[in-house]
């Protein structure tokens, strides 16, 4: 072995506490690296085979009733590879043990053959007999969440006419990942069911013998999707077309897509700041290093070593430790992603989703962590370069202490001894007390983000469910409701109050852009379900003009003033232009409101209302809900408690389940950063304070002038860290949110506390370490001159 292969393994033995917090660091970032860039891998993939595999649509146009004849002209146009008709329609299912109704969507499978497109993934039982009416598929999540299995009834409320459904298969389907309720954002698998019928059995259900009420298409290769859907829409317009989409505004896809791309932007930002923080920990240990061993690097010189081998030795040093971590960051990234990959296939309900990791990603994850590593000892290495023989194993010039930091009478009163030496020490050498003051800073601006997002989950859930919504139950109406209706409702025994409201489907559109959403039509100053400004105050709904949620109006690129274009995909279709007055802050969605009366009017249509809002004495809820379930015009109850603890469950898994990991990896890299920092002030102060004790101060006073600077760098660091850490939290937040839900941020000042209360333990564990190291201080060696 090679006397600089020898010296490189005491070297690193030596700093090995160092070493290792880097190396912690550097696995960090690679860690995350190859998780997230595999789960982005995986799940695109898997959604991509899968979506092949069972002939996902994707076109789907939904229509009041069309003639199944309607369909050999579908296919003749152009761009179409495939068509299916089918039939969609609710349902209310009635579960022993459940008071409130469950919503179901009952959708319709061919009799005598598969499905040209959207097919089920059998998962248990049998397909329905085709001679059998009352055989249904149920889907699998919803099945599992109720105990329900193959041979197993349930009572159905379909049309009106209760009916009782023989289960005889559970099964998944693509266009089913991710299940809501119409009319919701959260999925909750025990508050929504599909049904899939034999296609004659449910045609008789909803009296649509010979038709059809959605049309799903296929595309040829290289086929234009929106010119088809506007040909599709011309098409299918006598027969009450709202309004053909494509894939990419299916909801179900559209989360999917949306977790994908927010790991992918992950993957992208946040392991370059580990491997960033990493290279200059290298940078700040490497340039103590050959500070410290200039004296080694003459000697090495002279000795007929040159500059490039020199060189090499150290770039070694931190190489090591970075391939280190690099390899232990990617073992940790494979077992990681695996766990994951289990936890998404259950959320999403994949049917398979095997967690692979390409190549390239680990790659990625080693060369740009030695790349870092590089990086960082760059400039220490030119140093090496410049030194010559002679002026390397020359000692360094004393700093000059002429002009150092002076204390007056009265300070010294106040100051003893130790603390003005604190005090000059920081003086003396301003640029290192910066960087540490930035990089322990950079530290906690992790966690405040990591924290801040994670009690800004918490906020949406109170303010979406405390301020924004603040019924007790929703009611949603198979046909829109008059006015006799709703005052029937009203005036049932246990309502306290009663809100109407009326959301009809619409295609947004300014300029450019365009959103598939629905207009939501609310009363003139709602109190159970409002829209609100960003001070939480309710805003009053007009007839004139429209309020857009921000994220609606980002996606638009509109605001107040502008007119909106409203392509209406119920009733007439009348097409609208609307002024937009003013922006609301909404958590779920991107909903556009308007005043009840003023849309009923733009309709041309009397009174009417598609749900209501209700707050209902709670004694008399079992009641109300039995009598709800029976009554033809109610489609779906949903109670506020139910749709809390469902969103609760989502900010805790799929992208809110990352939170927790990256709050974690915080803590380790803020600990990281003070570990070092303290380290590296020892290494470079070996000799004052082995010369401090020579001279008759006792351990703990000396031990004082180490640490008492590495608590004023780390006091000086909280309110750095404190405001980096809110413009962290801002960018963060942006990743996490869509336009599909919101995620607030706002100053909480416990979550600086706690990151400053997480950097001060970072700061006693690592002064803990230091200290005994002082402690075990070996005078006679640190004071020698090597000359």
């Amino acid at each position: 072995m090679k006397a600089l292969d020898r010296k490189l393994g005491r070297d690193l033995w030596r700093v090995r506490g160092q070493a290792l917090a880097i190396g912690l660091v550097i696995a960090m970032g690679v860690m995350l690296q190859v998780m997230m860039d595999g789960l982005v891998n995986s799940l695109e993939q898997t959604r991509q085979e899968y979506y092949q595999r069972y002939r996902l649509a994707e076109l789907f146009a939904p229509v009041k009733r069309a003639p199944r004849a309607v369909l050999e002209r579908v296919a003749r146009l152009p761009g179409v590879a495939a068509v299916e008709g089918r039939i969609n329609g609710g349902a209310l299912l009635s579960l022993p043990g459940l008071a409130v109704p469950v919503r179901a969507q009952a959708v319709s499978l061919p009799a005598w053959r598969a499905p040209r497109l959207n097919e089920v993934h059998l998962v248990a039982g049998r397909r329905p007999d085709p001679d059998r009416r009352d055989e249904v598929l149920l889907l699998e999540g919803f099945a599992r969440a109720h105990g329900l299995a193959p041979g197993d009834r349930l009572a159905a409320t379909l049309n009106g006419a209760r009916r009782t459904l023989a289960i005889v298969g559970l099964a998944q389907a693509p266009e089913f990942l991710y299940t809501t309720a119409p009319g919701e954002m959260v999925p909750d698998d025990a508050r929504f069911a599909v049904l899939w019928m034999n296609e004659t059995a449910l045609a008789a259900a909803l009296d649509l013998e010979g038709a059809v009420n959605e049309v799903l298409v296929g595309l040829a290769r290289g086929a234009e999707p929106r010119a088809l859907q506007d040909r599709l829409d011309r098409l299918l317009a006598p027969y009450g077309a709202l309004g053909a989409y494509g894939l990419d505004e299916h909801l179900s896809n559209r989360f999917i897509v949306e977790e994908i791309a927010g790991l992918r932007v992950s993957s992208r930002t946040v392991p370059p700041v580990f491997l960033a923080v990493a290279g200059f920990l290298l940078y700040m240990v490497l340039s103590r290093m050959v500070q410290a061993e200039r004296d080694q690097i003459g000697l090495l010189k002279a000795f007929g070593h040159g500059d490039g081998e020199v060189g090499l030795h150290y770039l070694k040093f931190v190489l090591v430790i970075a391939l280190a971590g690099a390899l232990a960051g990617a073992l940790l990234g494979v077992l990681a992603g695996r766990g994951l990959s289990g936890f998404y296939q259950q959320y999403y309900k994949f049917p398979f989703l095997q967690f692979a990791v390409a190549p390239s990603a680990l790659l990625l994850g080693l060369g740009v962590s030695l790349l870092a590593a590089v990086a960082g000892a760059a400039l220490v290495l030119q140093r090496v370069f410049a030194l010559a023989p002679a002026e390397a194993m020359r000692p360094p010039v004393p700093p000059d202490f002429s002009r150092s930091l002076r204390f007056g009478p009265r300070l010294k009163r106040w100051l003893d001894q130790p603390s003005r030496m604190v005090l000059r020490g920081l003086w003396r050498q301003p640029g290192r007390a910066a960087l540490a003051v930035l990089g322990m800073a950079a530290g906690m601006a992790l966690s405040v983000a990591m924290l801040s997002v994670m009690t800004a989950f918490d906020r949406s859930l109170e303010l979406n469910f405390s301020v924004l919504e603040r019924s007790d139950v929703t009611l949603s109406f198979v046909e829109p409701l008059g006015e006799q209706g709703l005052y029937a409702l009203a005036r049932m025994p246990g309502v306290l109050e009663l809100e109407p409201f009326r959301t009809v489907p619409a295609l947004f559109s300014h300029g450019r852009h365009r959103y598939r959403g629905a207009l939501t039509a609310l009363v003139a100053e709602p109190r159970l379900y409002r829209a609100l400004d960003r001070r939480q105050q309710p805003l009053p709904l007009r007839a004139d003009g429209v309020i857009l949620s921000r994220a609606l109006a980002e996606t638009l690129a509109i605001g107040p003033g502008d007119r909106l274009r409203v392509e209406v995909r119920e009733g007439r279709r009348p097409v609208l232009e609307i002024p937009v007055v003013g922006l609301a802050d909404t958590l779920l969605g991107a909903p556009a409101f308007i005043e009840l009366g003023g849309l009923n009017r733009l309709l041309k249509e009397g009174p009417r209302a598609s749900g209501a809002h209700l707050r209902i004495d709670a004694a008399a809820g079992e009641r109300l809900y039995r009598e709800w379930k029976e009554m033809p015009v109610v489609a779906g109850v949903s109670l506020r408690t139910e749709r809390r603890d469902a969103f609760r469950r989502v900010m805790d898994s799929g992208a809110g389940a990352t939170r927790y990991v990256m709050a974690a990896i915080a803590a380790v890299i803020t600990f990281g950063i003070v570990y070092n920092s303290a380290r590296i002030a020892f290494a470079e102060r070996a000799r004052d304070l082995a010369s401090l004790r020579v001279l008759g101060l006792t351990r703990a006073e000396v031990s004082f002038v180490l640490l008492g600077e590495l608590g004023l760098l780390i006091l000086l660091a909280l309110p750095l860290g404190s405001l980096l850490g809110y413009g962290f939290s801002l960018a963060v937040a942006a990743g996490f949110s869509t336009d599909l839900y919101q995620v607030p941020v706002a100053f909480e000042p416990a979550g600086h506390g706690v990151a400053a209360l997480a950097v001060l333990a970072a700061a006693v564990l690592s002064g803990a370490l230091v200290r005994r190291d002082i402690n075990r201080l070996d005078l006679v060696s640190a004071l020698k001159t090597r000359e």
